[in-house]
């Protein structure tokens, strides 16, 4: 059995899943519930975090009839920061065969990079291999060699704020097996690998943040979180129109377009406005415009991110969005316009079960915490011992080595 828990800004999912002999995971339980306590993807409130968490869990058991000891867990936030390092080492033993002790030796050279105290490593990815000056190699094992150097990608995030999540999730009696990446998660559930392959940007907008994870060459290149998200765009509503935050969110939702030239100048809605007993009657389109400003900005954003990452004009498979903000209508073609890139809508993909009630891009992230879990847990680390700081589910730092070289 495998449990992923996505604490959000705006909602807490509980999802438990089984994993076949082939590999592939059905969803068999699930618990949604408003979030209290969490704002822009950190903790604000450990009591209300606390409670969300367990009422999220206690739905999910219920629906299954198991009971939760350990999960997989998202972590977002703004505190969220990525960079690539490079470790290199000289193939030991009498053969100068690749051993997976050479592999987590590169790795452990790697993750050997200044991070201050008050960071806490989240992932080390190894991105490639490369053998004797021999690039884009996937599995070095068994190969004949003098130099292994391998290619990583570091994420590291605040220890405060990752250790608050932690105690959250252990006061609602759930111990973690790993902590993942929001965008890392999303982009289990939503890439394919010929996206990966050719370059591509998964951009998980949520309520409070987005989360962006860009690929090339099969393998993470770049991630980071901004602090923007839907609830942006409903609090620009509410102050647009003069309603209240749970009125202007289904406003949005049922009414709301980001893309103007869907909207004809003759729709009108009534609106519902605070300290006004009649409400007003306003055009759709003015409704629409205040979210195509907010949305417009938060795709910029994204843009400019892309850029800061130097793959600005290299992501052939473009973008693929997902997450609760990926449901508005009009997403995509507002993000083309802006990202001047291919954009598709991302909707879990790969997994089985409760689909019906949860294919949607809202619950990317959960499902790819299924899916990392079925891809990552219980292969044994190579070479790496977790220092105090990382036991416990903060990190396992070779764990897409696991993933590269199973059993």
């Amino acid at each position: 059995m495998l449990v992923g828990i996505d604490a959000g800004t705006t909602k807490v999912t509980t999802l438990i899943g089984e994993v076949a002999r082939s590999g592939d995971v059905n969803i068999i339980g699930y618990g949604i519930g408003p979030s209290a306590g969490m704002k822009k993807g950190m903790v604000a409130n450990i009591d209300q975090t606390v409670n969300s968490i367990a009422t999220s869990i206690e739905k999910a058991e219920r629906l299954s009839g198991y009971k939760i000891s350990s999960a997989f867990v998202g972590v977002g936030g703004s505190h969220i920061t990525s960079q690539n390092s490079r470790g290199v080492v000289a193939v030991s033993g009498h053969k100068r065969e690749v051993s997976r002790e050479d592999v987590g030796r590169a790795t452990d050279a790697a993750k050997a990079v200044q991070v201050p105290s008050n960071r806490e490593l989240l992932h080390v990815i190894p991105r490639g291999f490369i053998v004797d000056g021999q690039d884009g190699i996937k599995d070095p094992l068994g190969m004949s060699a003098v130099r292994l150097e391998v290619e990583t990608h570091i994420v590291a995030g605040a220890a405060t704020s990752v250790q608050n999540l932690s105690k959250c999730i252990t006061q609602a009696n759930v111990q973690i097996d790993e902590l993942v990446i929001n965008s890392i998660a999303a982009a289990e559930a939503v890439l394919t690998e010929t996206e990966k392959d050719l370059g591509v940007l998964v951009a998980d907008i949520g309520g409070g943040t987005t989360d962006i994870a860009i690929f090339a060459d099969g393998a993470i290149y770049h991630s980071a979180v901004l602090p923007v998200g839907g609830i942006n765009v409903t609090n620009d509503v509410a102050i647009g129109l003069r309603t209240s935050l749970d009125l202007a969110e289904e406003i949005k939702i049922r009414h709301g377009t980001a893309n103007l030239a869907e909207v004809q100048p003759e729709e009108l809605l009534n609106v519902a406005v605070l300290g006004e007993e009649d409400g007003q009657t306003i055009q759709r389109k003015r409704l629409s415009e205040v979210i195509e400003a907010r949305m417009g900005e938060i795709y910029q954003l994204i843009h400019e991110e892309v850029k800061r990452s130097g793959h600005g004009g290299m992501l052939p498979a473009g973008a693929v969005l997902t997450g609760g903000g990926a449901r508005l209508s009009g997403a995509a073609e507002l993000a083309r316009e802006v990202l001047q890139m291919p954009v598709r809508i991302g909707a879990p993909q790969g997994v089985g079960g409760l689909m019906d009630q949860l294919g949607n891009p809202a619950f990317a992230t959960p499902i790819g915490l299924l899916v990392w879990g079925a891809n990552h847990l219980g292969a044994e680390p190579i070479g790496f011992t977790p220092t105090p700081s990382l036991a416990g589910g903060v990190g396992r730092v070779v764990d897409w080595v696991r993933g590269l070289f199973p059993g």
